[in-house]
């Protein structure tokens, strides 16, 4: 039984690793959307509206099939 416990140990150890990496790239992601957001912001109330709606469908696009989130609104100026 030791073996299978000091296996099991090992196991959980790994997947705390893997769940704070998960955790650090969920965050740098949605760092990232926080940017893209302000871009989108900016490019709105430089009326840049083509550009926005662009980086717009972007965002979208990555909330729903990389972060499996649903879609916020859109940010309208700087």
């Amino acid at each position: 039984m030791s073996e299978e416990a000091d296996r099991i140990k090992q196991l959980e150890a790994e997947l705390d690793h893997l769940m704070h990496e998960v955790e650090r790239y969920r965050s740098a992601a949605e760092d990232a959307l926080q940017q893209l957001d302000w871009c989108i912001g900016y490019f709105a109330g430089a009326r840049k509206g083509q550009i926005s709606g662009v980086l717009s469908a972007n965002r979208t696009h990555i909330r729903k099939q990389y972060l499996r989130r649903s879609n916020q609104g859109q940010p309208t100026s700087a």
